[in-house]
């Protein structure tokens, strides 16, 4: 699938997830380029007359729907969310996946974790049967960082510090990103607690049953599928 056609189902997939957003609701806005294009839609809505209040997961998402004239609040004056839309690297049928390609995981975690409705938008080439052909991505605090790589180097999962130029990614919180060449994950909920157990691990990119809704875009049409 080229790019162009991977574009047009991510579009698809937003723009089918912005018809689940209602007047008067808080709406956790998630980060990626599959997000982009929900962002853009609800600009539209909202300068259409749609009131709406959003909880951004990064700084770029932040930039973005201001530039939308989308109204932004706190996650702690927002309260309990009542749908967030959000992308995934990887997502699987039984509603499990890896997220932070973008570096976001952390907050989009804790959004996510205080939504009651969670829409995950994909193009179709990331509804996997299993997850791990995409590196897992693991937040951790900088200090003692080369203690937690050697740890889970020890694990054999294979992890690579992420870099931006050549020099360390960091976080919006001020994290780093090890990504984890693991293959397959055969039990997402045991990796998920096992890599939690390292003192200095933040957060996983393993999102474990929080999407409550897949939306998966090919071509011009979308696939639903409800928990």
């Amino acid at each position: 699938m080229t790019q162009e056609e991977k574009n047009i189902g991510k579009k698809s997939a937003a723009e089918k997830a912005v018809e689940f957003v209602k007047d008067r609701m808080t709406v956790g806005l998630g980060s990626g380029s599959t997000v982009f294009f929900a962002i853009k839609k609800l600009g539209e809505q909202v300068r259409g007359g749609l009131n709406i209040k959003t909880v951004s997961t990064s700084d770029t998402t932040t930039q973005l729907a201001q530039s939308e004239g989308i109204k932004l609040t706190s996650i702690d004056e927002a309260g309990e969310i009542d749908l967030t839309i959000d992308g995934a690297d990887e997502v699987d049928r039984s509603f499990n996946g890896i997220k932070g390609g973008g570096g976001a995981l952390l907050f989009e975690k804790i959004v996510a974790l205080s939504s009651k409705k969670n829409i995950w938008i994909v193009d179709s080439t990331k509804l996997v049967d299993k997850l791990g052909k995409f590196p897992l991505p693991v937040e951790i605090i900088p200090f003692g960082y080369k203690r937690v790589f050697k740890l889970i180097e020890e694990m054999n999962l294979n992890p690579v510090i992420r870099k931006k130029n050549d020099e360390f990614y960091f976080t919006d919180s001020g994290n780093l990103i090890f990504d984890l060449h693991i293959g397959e994950v055969r039990d997402p909920e045991d990796m998920d607690k096992e890599l939690k157990l390292i003192n200095g691990v933040v957060e996983t990119g393993l999102f474990i049953n929080i999407a409550d809704v897949i939306i998966s875009g090919r071509n011009n049409s979308t696939e639903i599928i409800n928990k």
